[in-house]
């Protein structure tokens, strides 16, 4: 197995809009040619359009590509202007010679981050896809990830700073990558460790979100509704992300692949999946090499753990957050 960029799998286009004086963005993936592609959705608060195309049972076998963006449900708008931009453009299902793009997209909560008012619009879907290239993918505080933090559930004032990862390897002829977008309520790890996540009260080091929302068990036999625990309804969280591989599956078994991929969220962010996170991962099959799906998805898994863990790397300090660079 070897380390690849992802831009190397080949068959698509990453671009990005961002506006870093308000802090949100958005990230376009734009495929070649129409490829089939899967969904699984695990946080208990999605923001999210046309997702529902990727259920197995739906007629829709490919898709053009995928957004992922800030601006939580505001950010869905941001769609208008990819399918415009791709449908000028010749893009799209042939539907008696109009072209109807079909594009998924989820957003992060980022609205506490920079202005909460502005939000990424058809203009700004539009930018991203004019901005698309073959080129290396530009990560950290970029994108879909200019907004992004972790470490929440204590408020923003003791949260870090994150962003857009990626990473992606090859083994043969074959090749996985992932791209995410890193904004969770909890901590990020690398092999155990902590490395970004909830800042301890003297704001020198990481403390542990984990302690901290079980702190919140101790106090409800105190409380007497949770709404007086401070910050525990807490819903400025969810990340989202694309594996992307030459591999040949249909939708039903990329499902499949996205799911096995959450593992990676697993591994790298804890809490994870919880109700005040919308997390969210694709999967697009842009190739025709034959391989195992257990395999395929067990890479998914591998490059999803290392790309979020590069998001929160590449990440720089900003709006007022500590990054990574700070503790290390």
């Amino acid at each position: 197995m070897k380390e690849i960029d992802l831009m190397s799998i080949k068959g698509f286009k990453i671009g990005h809009y961002s506006d870093f004086e308000v802090a949100t963005g958005c990230t376009v993936i734009i495929c070649d040619k129409m490829c089939p592609a899967g969904v699984d959705i695990r946080g208990g608060g999605p923001a999210s359009r046309e997702s529902q195309l990727l259920n197995p049972l739906m007629a829709a076998g490919e898709i053009n590509g995928v957004l992922l963006s800030g601006g939580s449900a505001f950010g869905l708008d941001a769609a208008g202007g990819v399918l415009e931009y791709l449908s000028e453009n010749g893009i799209g299902l042939d539907v008696g010679g109009i072209r109807v793009p079909l594009v998924p997209e989820s957003c992060i909560f980022d609205l506490g981050v920079g202005r909460g008012d502005v939000r990424p619009d058809k203009a700004a879907g539009r930018k991203a896809c004019e901005n698309a290239s073959y080129d290396s993918v530009v990560r950290g505080n970029v994108g879909a990830g200019t907004g992004a933090s972790v470490g929440k559930c204590c408020g923003m004032e003791r949260a870090m700073k994150s962003g857009v990862g990626t990473f992606a390897v090859e083994v043969g002829d074959l090749k996985v990558g992932a791209i995410v977008v890193v904004n969770a309520i909890g901590d990020i790890f690398e092999d155990g460790k902590a490395i970004a996540g909830l800042i301890n009260e003297a704001g020198d080091g990481i403390s542990s979100s984990f302690n901290q929302i079980l702190k919140w068990q101790e106090l409800r036999s105190k409380a007497n509704t949770i709404a007086d625990i401070p910050n525990e309804n807490s819903r400025a969280n969810t990340t989202i992300g694309a594996i992307i591989t030459n591999a040949k599956f249909d939708k039903s078994m990329l499902c499949k692949i996205a799911g096995m991929a959450h593992n990676g969220y697993g591994r790298a962010i804890n809490p994870v999946h919880s109700m005040m996170d919308g997390d969210s991962i694709y999967a697009l099959s842009v190739g025709d090499v034959n391989s195992d799906v257990n395999t395929v998805g067990m890479l998914a898994a591998y490059v999803m753990e290392k790309a979020i863990i590069d998001g929160v790397k590449q990440a720089k300090p900003a709006y007022g957050l500590k990054a990574y660079e700070d503790f290390n």
